[in-house]
């Protein structure tokens, strides 16, 4: 089961994620750099009357690389196709959704480091010439044939930019990467989300959620909506700090978006094994965890937060981290050239 505080999209996601997505450039909030630079591509695409470059968008989940999809679809009147990269099986369904496109419609592929090699080979001339060449038969009487393609736009995203192909990111006309959000614009993000859901939330309130989102739309948007059902049950309806305290403290999310189990990780590196340095695989058996998991879900924030350390030996927990859990930083790491640079 996904975290509360996973930007993984979750089923419960997804009507609210229609309902709450902007549709013009406008209306999309952070970003700042890259919607100037889309912002300009739209406009002279408009101009010459061609289709958008081809993009790729990459960076964690949960920052918005499906909606920009959407909002180009718009702002340049077209069709959107949606799709995701383990869902085109073989060569025939990716020929099938290529040749069923309009002109200038755009294909928005999901998680496209997961294509098929078979099927991503399909995919090079048909960015290039927007052509594809389809094997008829078998056998001595097989042939090539090349269908031409109308004129489309692949807007490509992933979470896994180094599981990319050198071959099709090169096929990119731009390549964009979606950064964390700071907290001021997650707060703009709530108050636009909560006016759309009609719900009376103070800006205490909100910042208190935007505080803990771990800089992530997805889980801001998911945190308000708990938020609000424990001050419609609980509390007098109205998402103030008050409120909003309590239920987060319910929802065990501590001040900078840290739960349980991340808790658990730090804790179990300083009581265990003295703050480190550990291996992961050691970490992953104390908190009876895969190593894989604790890898790709726990650590990056706790990396990013600079509360943990990579370093040849293992992992370290750091002094901010410390400081965070209100414990005593020990003085004999200080001037131990084998901890890191723990400050």
């Amino acid at each position: 089961m996904d975290r509360i505080i996973s930007g993984n999209l979750q089923d419960e996601d997804n009507s609210f994620d229609r309902t709450l997505r902007p549709t013009r450039l406008n209306d999309y909030i952070g970003q700042d750099l890259l919607k100037q630079n889309l912002s300009i591509g739209i406009e002279a695409a408009r101009m010459r009357g061609e289709p958008l470059d081809h993009l790729l968008l990459y960076g964690p989940p949960g920052l918005g690389k499906t909606t920009l999809a959407y909002i180009l679809s718009h702002e340049m009147e077209v069709n959107l196709r949606v799709t995701s990269g383990p869902a085109i099986e073989r060569p025939g369904d990716l020929a099938a959704i290529l040749t069923n496109l309009n002109e200038h419609d755009i294909l928005f592929i999901d998680e496209i480091h997961r294509l098929n090699r078979t099927v991503e080979e399909i995919l090079y001339p048909a960015l290039e010439d927007f052509v594809i060449d389809v094997v008829m038969g078998r056998g001595p009487g097989a042939r090539s044939l090349r269908l031409p393609l109308k004129p489309f736009t692949l807007v490509g995203a992933t979470t896994r930019f180094a599981m990319l192909s050198a071959p099709l990111r090169d096929r990119f006309g731009s390549v964009h990467r979606l950064d964390f959000y700071n907290s001021s614009e997650v707060l703009d993000i709530l108050k636009r989300s909560s006016k759309i859901l009609k719900i009376d939330g103070h800006d205490e309130g909100l910042q208190q959620i935007a505080s803990r989102s771990r800089g992530t739309p997805r889980v801001a948007n998911r945190l308000l909506r708990r938020v609000r059902d424990y001050a419609q049950v609980k509390g007098n309806g109205v998402i103030d700090k008050e409120n909003s305290l309590t239920a987060l403290d319910l929802l065990q999310i501590d001040a900078l978006g840290l739960e349980e189990v991340d808790h658990k990780v730090l804790l179990t590196v300083i009581e265990k094994f003295d703050g480190g340095p550990v291996g992961l695989d050691t970490i992953a058996a104390s908190i009876s965890e895969e190593a894989d998991t604790v890898m790709d879900v726990y650590e990056p924030y706790l990396l990013q937060l600079g509360f943990l350390e990579r370093t040849p030996r293992g992992r370290v927990v750091t002094r901010h981290a410390y400081q965070h859990l209100d414990l005593k930083f020990p003085e004999k790491k200080l001037n131990n050239p084998q901890q890191g640079n723990l400050l």
